[in-house]
């Protein structure tokens, strides 16, 4: 008999308790049909490679599944190995807000930060 263990994976990317939080807000008033939101990485942007968070209404079998208390965080299976190691933030100040992505695997960006290079 072999006797094999297993453990869970660590998740592809790691939520900060603000970006939880804001995947709740967003969940609170998300469209019927919505199932949580996606994290992808199109290509778009001088550097290559940029970050877009959206609605998800279906799962696709290679996304990634991330459970937060408020909602699923989907991560788009093609984007996963540029992400593997990320923390995903929520950042608000007087004059503006969005997620922040503090990526590892980022070799480089553009001069706006909109985009980055693997």
């Amino acid at each position: 008999m072999n006797d094999v263990k297993t453990r869970a994976r660590p998740a592809a990317v790691t939520l900060t308790p603000a970006s939880e939080a804001r995947i709740a807000e967003l969940m609170a008033k998300a469209p019927v049909d919505a199932i949580g939101v996606k994290l992808s990485t199109p290509r778009r942007g001088c550097s290559g490679l940029a970050y877009s968070v959206d609605y998800v209404t279906q799962a696709v079998p290679f996304d990634e599944k991330i459970e937060t208390p408020g909602g699923v965080l989907y991560i788009d299976g093609g984007s996963v190995l540029y992400l593997v190691g990320s923390t995903m933030d929520w950042v608000e100040d007087e004059f503006s807000a969005g997620f922040v992505f503090n990526n590892p695997n980022a070799t480089g960006s553009c001069g706006c930060g909109e985009s980055f290079t693997v």
